[in-house]
């Protein structure tokens, strides 16, 4: 994956697929033992994701001892965007920071090379 060969010239600690027993997080960032964040990446399309959403990164932080962690959502169509969109409001996480989706659809902006 892209992020972890971007943050592998990081002064930051970066640990792909850490298991500290739960099941492995996607990454698990720190600038020592006391400032520990985790990046859970998911499709839009994942059909668990609002259960994921709900619980899954909550397991992960107890067992790597942080508070900390962000929710990278990925969507490639619109309909994976609306799907998130829903859930996110359920879930009652629209305010929540911790909670990032990005909107990789192709075919609602220009080419770089026509823009």
């Amino acid at each position: 994956m892209f992020f972890g060969l971007l943050m592998s010239a990081s002064p930051l600690d970066v640990n792909r697929e850490a298991n500290n027993g739960r099941g492995p997080v996607d990454f698990a960032v720190s600038a020592g033992r006391f400032d520990k964040s985790l990046i859970e990446v998911k499709l839009g399309s994942n059909s668990q994701l609002k259960l994921n959403l709900e619980k899954q990164v909550e397991v992960y932080k107890r067992a790597h001892g942080t508070p900390h962690a962000v929710k990278m959502i990925v969507c490639y169509t619109e309909r994976d965007r609306a799907r998130v969109a829903a859930a996110i409001q359920e879930l009652g996480l629209a305010d929540d920071e911790s909670v990032v989706v990005i909107d990789a659809r192709h075919d609602n902006k220009p080419s770089a090379s026509e823009a």
